[in-house]
């Protein structure tokens, strides 16, 4: 009996230190682990296709209406999969890496300004036959895309769903502004003190990372950096006025904001509202800049509600 005890020990404590020697030595899998576990709840699979000279991989799961979801900048499909969780039930959705970032192609040669994405995103959309009228969402540069894709296009879009929306420009300068214009740019990640300088500005409450993640989170950043600061530039070279562009808009908005964002003023959503003729307002108390990461379930039942309402 001592002998079945201590060989039940012995593999049990082998078994302890595989799985820590993966977690220490391979981190990139456990994240990929768990990217895989979060759109596996929430009902999503990973696909792709090509649109606009560019390979556009995205995530697709749900039943019911189309709802297209855009990522911010800096982000990718992933940063969806936690609100999806909640609106895969009742809306069959969509969730890209925009051209540039994620899976996607980056295309040195190519331009990515806001008129450019959005006529990738229309591309993209071609690619997959959804000439319906559809649900078009997005957060931050993401948010702004959608603005600009329900302005030009507005037949194309059945509503509009707007998180911590960029580019409105009545807003109050917000601390990335003045960052910016100081000529700091905490977008751009290259080392561990500025992820968590970029974690502390994205969140009020920020998601629990284990620390021996945060190298592999780092790196990936880091090996991102430079495409992304062409992205950047290509986004300031061509600015963009949402409110400018959404005004007078007759298409159903739900603008939702986190009260504590500190890269986009929350003022930017009286500003949107104001100018849209069928525009809600929902503002998300201690909440930052990305609320359907920080709190998915209030978010989707913000947009469940406002969905309720126009039927």
């Amino acid at each position: 009996m001592k002998r079945f005890l201590l060989r039940v020990a012995l593999l049990i404590g082998c078994a302890v230190i595989a799985v820590v020697a993966v977690w220490l030595l391979f981190p990139e899998r456990i994240i990929d682990s768990g990217r895989w576990l979060q759109r596996y709840r929430a009902g999503l699979t990973k696909r792709s296709t090509t649109a606009a000279g560019h390979r556009i991989t995205y995530l697709e799961g749900g039943s019911g209406d189309t709802l297209l979801l855009l990522h911010g900048f800096g982000g990718d499909k992933d940063n969806w999969p936690l609100v999806a969780r909640y609106l895969t039930r009742q809306f069959h959705v969509i969730a890209p890496d925009l051209p540039g970032f994620g899976d996607s192609t980056r295309d040195p040669a190519s331009t990515y300004g806001w008129a450019d994405q959005m006529e990738r995103v229309h591309a993209f959309m071609e690619s997959l036959n959804l000439r319906e009228p559809i649900h078009v969402g997005g957060n931050s540069m993401g948010g702004a895309i959608a603005g600009l894709y329900a302005a030009r296009h507005p037949d194309r879009v059945k509503s509009l769903w707007l998180i911590d929306p960029a580019g409105v420009s009545g807003a109050r300068q917000s601390e990335l502004l003045r960052l910016l214009a100081q000529g700091e740019n905490p977008m751009l990640v290259g080392n561990a003190g500025q992820f968590d300088r970029l974690i502390a500005m994205l969140f009020v409450h920020p998601p629990t990372i284990p620390r021996s993640l945060i190298p592999a989170l780092v790196r990936a950043r880091a090996a991102q950096r430079e495409f992304n600061q062409k992205i950047f530039q290509d986004l300031r070279n061509a600015p963009l006025s949402l409110d400018g562009e959404l005004s007078g808009s007759r298409v159903p908005t739900l603008i939702t904001w986190g009260d504590q964002d500190r890269l986009v003023d929350v003022s930017g959503a009286e500003v949107l509202r104001a100018g849209m003729l069928q525009a809600q307002v929902a503002i998300l108390k201690s909440v930052g800049h990305v609320p359907m990461i920080e709190v998915p379930e209030a978010t989707a039942a913000g947009f469940l509600n406002f969905q309720a309402g126009l039927r």
